[in-house]
């Protein structure tokens, strides 16, 4: 199964890459885009036998190794 733990900051925290890329994309003349954030995205491949542990594992996975839990937040998506 595969599982998607999607981290992004956390809205109080400052963003400066997100920042510099919507100064990018501002002159580019991308007008429209009025705030972007940066954020990670981990693709697990897992030998779990249901969706429910396969979530279970990746949030233990996202809150132990791969976030900060001070300045990010994270969503687990589960594929068959």
């Amino acid at each position: 199964m595969k599982a998607n733990v999607i981290i992004k900051l956390k809205s109080a925290v400052h963003d400066p890459q997100g920042e510099t890329i919507g100064h990018a994309l501002a002159g580019l003349e991308y007008d429209q885009v009025t705030s972007v954030r940066q954020g990670k995205i981990f693709e697990l491949t897992l030998d779990v036998s249901s969706k429910e542990e396969a979530a279970s594992m990746a949030r233990e996975i996202a809150e132990r190794v791969l976030s900060n839990p001070v300045l990010e937040v994270f969503e687990v998506e589960v594929e068959d």
